[in-house]
C-alpha cells in the first residue's frame, strides 16, 4: 500500500487494462507509432527554411559585357535560378504576375554608359512580394551582389580596409532539418500524448464501462494514474524513436547528453499527459476531446518558438509565451541537440516544466473527482 490507501495492485491493474485495449485497438497503435514516424519523414524533408533557386527572368537592354558580367553573378548565385529571358517591360511585369519567375531584373541600355563616365549603374530588381520569406531573401541576396560588383570596381584588386568574417556556430551549414527538427520532436510527441490521453476516459464513457469502473475498489488517483502511465511510456518510447531517426535519416548531431534531455522531457510529458486527461473529463465524446486537444496543440506550436522566433513577437506574446510548456522543452531540445548544452544551463527549464506538470496534473485529478462525485 502507499499513502491513503493508494494500492499498488490497483493501480497495476487500471494500467493493464489500458495497455490490454492499446493493443486490441490497431486504430489506436497506428496512430501512436506509425502516424508520428509519417509526419517526421514528410516534414523533415519537406520544410526548408533555405530559401535557394527562386525562379528568376532578365531583361537585359544593354547587352554589354559589364551587364553580362552581373547577371553572371546572378546565375552563379544558388539563390537564384534565370528561367528565361524577355524582351519588352510587358513581358517582365506579366512573367511576375502570372507566377512564372519570383524575381525580374531589368538592366537598362545605359547600364555600361554610365559605369564607364564615373556614374551609379542602376539596376531595376523586381521582386514577388506575396511570399515574404522568398522576397527578404532576394532583396537581401541582390543587395549584396550589387554591393558585391560595386567593391570590386572600387578597389580594383586592392585589399578591402575593412573585412567581416561572420561564423555561425551549432549549425554553420543552416541546415534547416538541424533547425526544425528538434523542434518537430517536441511537437509530435506532445500531439501524441495529448490526444490518445485525451480519449482514454471518454472512450469510457462512450462504451458505458466508466460507470462500472466506479463500482469497482479503485479510486479516482489510480485510476487517472493506471490509465496515464501506458502512454507515458508510449511516449518515451516515441520520443526516443524520432530522435533515433533524427539523427540516422536526416544526420542532425545530438551534441549534448541525450539523457539529460530526457530528463527534462519526462516532467513535459507528464504535463501534456495532465492536460490530455482534462480534455477527457471535459468532453462527452472522442470527437470533442479530439477538438479540444488540437486547439490547445496549434496555439502552442505557433507561440513556442518552433515556427517564428519568440525575440520577433510582440512583448504580449512573448510573456504569454512563458506559459506555455512547449516553449521550454523545444528551447530545451536545441539546446542539449545543436548547443551542447547540460543540466546547468537547462535546469530553469527542468524546474518550470515540472511545476506544469503538478499543475496540470493536479487539476485533471481535481476535475475528474468532481465530476465522479
Amino acid at each position: 500500500m502507499i499513502r491513503k490507501g493508494l494500492s499498488i495492485k490497483r493501480l497495476v491493474s487500471v494500467t493493464r487494462k489500458e495497455v490490454i485495449h492499446i493493443l486490441r485497438d490497431p486504430a489506436t497503435l497506428f496512430f501512436a507509432v506509425v502516424i508520428p514516424v509519417l509526419e517526421l519523414l514528410m516534414l523533415g524533408y519537406a520544410i526548408d527554411t533555405n530559401v535557394r533557386h527562386v525562379r528568376t527572368i532578365v531583361f537585359d537592354e544593354a547587352r554589354t559585357q559589364e551587364s553580362r558580367a552581373l547577371l553572371r553573378r546572378f546565375e552563379n548565385a544558388e539563390d537564384f535560378s534565370i528561367v528565361g529571358e524577355v524582351f519588352t517591360d510587358r513581358d517582365l511585369g506579366e512573367a511576375l504576375v502570372s507566377g512564372r519567375a519570383r524575381v525580374g531584373i531589368k538592366v537598362p541600355e545605359n547600364y555600361s554608359r554610365r559605369l564607364q563616365a564615373g556614374q551609379t549603374g542602376q539596376v531595376l530588381i523586381l521582386v514577388d512580394g506575396s511570399e515574404s520569406s522568398v522576397a527578404a531573401e532576394a532583396v537581401n541576396v541582390s543587395n549584396a551582389i550589387a554591393l558585391s560588383e560595386s567593391l570590386d570596381r572600387l578597389v580594383a584588386g586592392r585589399a578591402l580596409p575593412v573585412e567581416a568574417r561572420p561564423r555561425v556556430l551549432f549549425n554553420p551549414d543552416t541546415r534547416s532539418p538541424n533547425f526544425f527538427i528538434p523542434g518537430l520532436l517536441v511537437v509530435l510527441c506532445q500531439m501524441m500524448a495529448m490526444m490518445l490521453t485525451a480519449n482514454a476516459i471518454v472512450r469510457e464513457k462512450e462504451k458505458g464501462t466508466l460507470e462500472q469502473l466506479f463500482m469497482t475498489p479503485v479510486r479516482a488517483s489510480e485510476l487517472m494514474v493506471g490509465k496515464m502511465l501506458p502512454y507515458l511510456g508510449f511516449t518515451v518510447l516515441e520520443f526516443c524513436g524520432i530522435a533515433l531517426l533524427m539523427n540516422t535519416i536526416f544526420g542532425v548531431p545530438i551534441r549534448g547528453n541525450f539523457l539529460t534531455l530526457l530528463a527534462i522531457a519526462l516532467p513535459f510529458f507528464l504535463a501534456m499527459l495532465g492536460v490530455g486527461l482534462w480534455i477527457s473529463t471535459r468532453a462527452q465524446t472522442r470527437d470533442a476531446s479530439l477538438q479540444m486537444a488540437m486547439g490547445t496543440v496549434i496555439p502552442s506550436i505557433f507561440l513556442s518558438g518552433y515556427v517564428f522566433p519568440l525575440d520577433s513577437m510582440p512583448t504580449f506574446f512573448r510573456y504569454l509565451a512563458q506559459a506555455v510548456p512547449t516553449t521550454w522543452m523545444i528551447d530545451a531540445s536545441r539546446g542539449v541537440i545543436l548547443r551542447g548544452a547540460g543540466w546547468a544551463e537547462l535546469w530553469p527549464n527542468a524546474a518550470v516544466l515540472s511545476g506544469m506538470a503538478v499543475l496540470a496534473l493536479v487539476s485533471s485529478t481535481a476535475m475528474f473527482r468532481k465530476r465522479v462525485s
